[in-house]
């Protein structure tokens, strides 16, 4: 029996369904160097759990020091001929895709429910979200432009001209670990970047399946090479310190974002980081409370509130404060708990016990200081990772969930009475990634947006992620920007010649 027909009996033995049975098999399960499927120099393997569960969904090739190596060897080797492939066709690989991430929509939303937790209906957004993410860089490879020009005394020209800043390290999160795939590949490759992509040990599959979506649109062998690893500090960092790697792109943690941060000095390597949130949401005594509750839901639920743009503080006016807070509760308590892929829910599972004891910690520490429980508040019984949607009042301003990211469906709302207190509230973090604002005042909607300390603000709007904008933060939410016309930017140098005129 081989090593497919092995999960097969695995997953069988377990009783799942058997259109989960069928995602999982499809999904090649080693790493991927060179265009090649490989086994990991270790031996060793990865389990990938279902979070609604606890249990073993099936287990990929645990990556070690000699496989980082190889990969960064295969990148290097390919980026001369990647750099010269024209324009048009990097942007047709990505364009050709876009196209089977539509058409594939169904069982890789399936594949991340099972491994990330997150409902169905929303998985599916994501994969579409994720593919627009190829579309939009498919139409900026064409798009690399220079400059010429006469030098300000007449006696030579200046021509500038951009090129691919060479081969890539890209580390992904397990929250969105297709869109957060895409949102790095679609630029580095459009620019003629190879790549060395390590997927969060969370969530391995959904890359794994973009992977062989890439290999089917015709990128070439080298040019993406995927590394599934359960300890990816001491693979990692040899790639680093190599010297061969010309720019890390990394979406996770403020401090692990540090480490990296430190690592890439001694090379001086470009860098892109997109760090933690603690995003405020201002309304007040003027906004629409239909369109700001509408926003909180879509802030605060969306992922499960496991987003770095969740919105993380809630500042409501004194005036609306109690009838936001009566509606707020009243969406989130009707919100259905359960495994993403059952009919009707709307709020999955946290990733792990660790998320579920984060969460549990800092509502404690709230409810201790005063603040009161309006819904939720308590752990689900049952296998799994659940927390309940949420609802906090009286929130006090020191409480820890002021200061840390909940990363969980827990609301906490506090109360203010005037705008310049709001926002000295709403600024005094050290991150800074997004704030949200709602207001039927057009002069304070301007006034606000331009004094909150963030890299993106959502103005009567809970959604502020889109493949044509861009996104990152200030602060300690990082450096750098994806998305939107400046993300190619990040993965190309700018190229100086002077020209001398006899």
């Amino acid at each position: 029996m081989g090593r497919m027909e092995l999960v097969f009996a695995e997953v069988e033995e377990r009783g799942v369904q058997s259109a989960e049975k069928t995602v999982i098999q499809a999904v090649h399960k080693e790493l991927f160097i060179d265009g090649k499927w490989r086994a990991s120099s270790t031996g060793r393997s990865l389990p990938v759990e279902d979070p609604s569960t606890g249990e073993v969904l099936c287990e990929v090739a645990d990556a070690g020091v000699e496989d980082g190596l190889a990969a960064l060897d295969a990148a290097v080797a390919a980026q001369k001929d990647w750099a010269a492939y024209a324009p048009r066709e990097r942007g047709e690989i990505l364009r050709r895709a876009y196209q089977l991430l539509l058409d594939r929509a169904d069982d890789l939303a399936l594949l991340m429910t099972l491994e990330m937790g997150k409902p169905v209906a929303e998985a599916k957004g994501e994969i579409t979200y994720a593919a627009e993410f190829f579309r939009w860089f498919a139409e900026e490879a064409v798009r690399i432009d220079g400059g010429y020009a006469t030098a300000p005394n007449g006696q030579g020209r200046f021509l500038v001209m951009r090129q691919p800043v060479g081969p890539c390290l890209l580390i992904t999160p397990w929250n969105f670990p297709m869109a957060m795939g895409t949102r790095k590949l679609g630029p580095a490759i459009a620019a003629g970047c190879t790549v060395v992509i390590k997927p969060a040990e969370q969530t391995p599959l959904s890359m794994l399946a973009l992977t062989d979506i890439l290999a089917e649109a015709g990128l070439p062998a080298g040019v993406l090479n995927v590394l599934t690893t359960s300890d990816p500090g001491p693979v990692m960092e040899p790639l680093i310190k190599d010297g061969r790697i010309r720019k890390i792109s990394f979406t996770g943690s403020t401090a692990v974002g540090k480490i990296l941060l430190a690592q890439a000095a001694d090379k001086v390597l470009r860098t892109s980081m997109e760090l933690g949130g603690n995003a405020p949401f201002l309304v007040f005594d003027d906004a629409d409370l239909d369109v700001a509750v509408e926003g909180a839901m879509m802030a605060k639920t969306r992922n499960m509130g496991e987003a770095c743009t969740a919105a993380n503080r809630f500042y409501v006016q004194r005036g609306v404060a109690q009838e936001f807070g009566r509606r707020l509760t009243s969406r989130m308590a009707e919100l259905k708990v359960g495994r993403g892929t059952e009919e009707g829910v709307k709020i999955g599972p946290l990733i792990d016990n660790d998320a579920i004891a984060k969460v549990v910690e800092l509502v404690a520490d709230a409810t201790a200081a005063g603040a009161k429980v309006l819904t939720g508040g308590s752990t689900v019984d049952g296998p799994g990772h659940f927390y309940p949607p949420t609802v906090l009042t009286d929130v006090p301003r020191d409480a820890r969930m002021g200061r840390e990211e909940i990363f969980g469906p827990v609301a906490p709302i506090s109360v203010f009475d005037t705008e310049d207190e709001v926002i000295a509230a709403a600024n005094d973090t050290e991150f800074g990634l997004v704030s949200y604002v709602f207001t039927t005042n057009i002069n304070r909607a301007l006034r606000v947006s331009e004094r909150l300390e963030a890299g993106m603000i959502g103005l009567n709007t809970g959604l502020v992620s889109n493949p044509a904008a861009p996104f990152g933060g200030v602060k300690q939410s990082g450096v750098g920007r994806e998305g939107g016309r400046i993300g190619i930017e990040e993965f190309l140098e700018v190229k100086y010649v002077a020209v001398g005129l006899s």
